[in-house]
């Protein structure tokens, strides 16, 4: 039997495992539409924490992570993990407990946009509708950079097209995302972070050993420009975006400089998991608050293993491979050049399950977050008050079929590079929702006013800094996730101080939740 044919049947069996845990959530899922968008309020605090971290780094930590290290050395890679692991932290610790309170407190809200509009105790639902757009909006790219994994994955698998193969990957997680719901997703997410995690540790002990030890790899990215280097960065030199090669070696030219101002850029990262519904939804589902300690701690030690990996394997395939993937682009299969080179087909089919679990559970989170934002707070919200359950659930389910089509169209372009697709879809949900859920936690005079423009300042300015400023380069050249987060928290403290405060009645329920009542 050929390798490819026993990869195939290996991650075939991985697939057929994952819709056995949708079948078998899906009469509960279906219950209600609570159920079937926040599994009731029932997850376990290790579930609540893997499953977190898994929707959260998709195929992004297997791929794009590893890619840009492979590229471009350990700085840009590096300086984005330690950036996500202390956000991943902080996150946990301080807006966890709080919103698993105020959102049961806030009309028992099972859905992000719903809480957002519940804290300001809305009738006409225009904070409801502006987050469900957002939500639509930056879940739909999010989704479109799993599809691009999944296309990348089996093409370079199996040798088929690109675009078939995408469309394929993007069937199978709309079905399963169907079927299953939110405890389907969160279950199999559980399974698939611990997957991920072990796909990774095992690639980077066998990798370690063909090149000859640690010090061999580290050797070797000392040896070119700016590669190990901190507060520098590697430039591959490149003819129309291929790197050049000379007698099988690649070639650099003089290293970048990587200053404070793009360590601080960087670091900005960690700023998004204030504002990342995937993740805050774990929080308000949670069976008790009680037990977010301890999924903070799991959160947090799954998050730093697996980030240092990822980082680790980008520096171990430039030993490995040095002149095999070419382009920013090629760069990010380096994980499954590694895989498929150096492990038994039978273990390179687990591993390879490894990044179809992280695509699997990231895609699914987003489909079924982005569905509930216009089936339940759209649709029901706006449109249709008097819907029932049931019809909820059906335009949820046509919701996510019109969201994977655009996401596929999106997806199209097999040169796309998932980090750069990963980085605006999170700087849009950071700036857009960040502020606004710090604040409505731990402010008391935050209004209504302040939340919208908060909201809409901080979205639009994701796009304006991405597409106006940032190409201006030089000090310009920020993440647009730092000036766009910063830009919504001076707007939302500005107009909330320039009108009315709250209503006494929205204050006395802030301050019953900061009692922990």
């Amino acid at each position: 039997m050929g390798d490819s044919l026993q990869i195939m049947i290996v991650m075939i069996l991985y697939m057929l495992v994952v819709i056995g845990i949708g079948l078998a959530f899906a009469k509960r899922s279906n219950q209600s539409s609570e159920d079937y968008f926040l599994g009731g309020r029932t997850l376990g605090p290790w579930v609540t924490a893997m499953s977190a971290e898994a929707s959260d780094m998709s195929g992004w930590l297997l791929m794009g992570l590893p890619g840009v290290a492979y590229w471009s050395g350990i700085s840009d890679a590096a300086w984005t993990a330690i950036g996500l692991a202390v956000g991943t932290y902080v996150n946990w610790l301080i807006t966890s407990k709080r919103l698993r309170r105020y959102s049961e407190k806030a009309g028992d809200a099972i859905t992000l946009p719903e809480f957002f509009s519940n804290r300001f105790h809305e009738k006409s639902k225009v904070i409801m509708t502006i987050a469900a757009l957002f939500i639509l909006i930056f879940f739909t790219v999010y989704a479109a950079s799993c599809l691009v994994t999944c296309g990348k994955l089996f093409s370079t698998l199996f040798g088929f097209g690109y675009v078939p193969m995408m469309i394929v990957g993007a069937a199978f997680v709309l079905i399963y995302t169907i079927i299953g719901g939110f405890l389907a997703e969160s279950a199999s997410d559980f399974m698939q972070a611990i997957v991920m995690i072990v796909a990774l540790l095992v690639v980077v002990a066998t990798g370690t050993a063909a090149a000859g030890g640690l010090g061999a790899v580290l050797d070797n990215a000392a040896s070119i420009p700016g590669f190990l280097d901190f507060f520098g960065i590697a430039t591959p030199a490149t003819i129309d975006g291929v790197q050049q090669a000379v007698d099988g070696v690649p070639q650099f030219g003089a290293a970048g400089t990587y200053g404070p101002l793009n360590i601080v850029s960087t670091l900005a990262w960690g700023l998004g998991y204030f504002g990342i519904p995937q993740v805050l939804l774990r929080f308000m589902a949670i069976r008790s608050e009680n037990e977010l300690k301890q999924s903070r701690r799991i959160a947090t030690v799954w998050v730093v293993i697996s980030l240092s990996v990822a980082v680790f394997i980008g520096l171990m395939g430039r030993a490995l491979f040095p002149t095999s993937l070419t382009t920013a682009s090629e760069a990010e299969n380096v994980f499954i050049l590694l895989s498929t080179s150096l492990l038994p087909p039978v273990l390179a089919g687990l591993v390879m399950a490894g990044i179809l679990a992280a695509t699997i559970s990231s895609s699914d989170s987003y489909l079924l977050i982005a569905a509930s934002a216009f089936a339940k707070n759209i649709y029901q919200g706006l449109l249709h008050r008097k819907a029932t359950d049931k019809q909820v659930l059906t335009i949820s389910r046509l919701t996510l079929l019109m969201i994977t089509c655009v996401a596929i169209l999106i997806a199209l372009d097999e040169n796309s590079v998932i980090f750069s697709i990963v980085s605006f879809a999170w700087a849009g949900f950071g700036a857009t929702f960040g502020p606004l859920m710090i604040l409505c936690l731990f402010w008391k005079r935050i209004n209504r006013t302040g939340a919208i423009t908060g909201m809409v300042s901080g979205g639009g300015m994701v796009f304006i800094w991405k597409l106006l400023i940032r190409p201006l380069g030089g000090a310009w050249d920020i993440y647009e996730l730092l000036p766009a987060f910063l830009f919504s928290c001076l707007c939302i403290v500005v107009a909330s101080l320039l009108t009315a405060p709250p209503s006494q009645e929205i204050q006395w329920e802030f301050d019953e939740v900061r009692s922990g009542g």
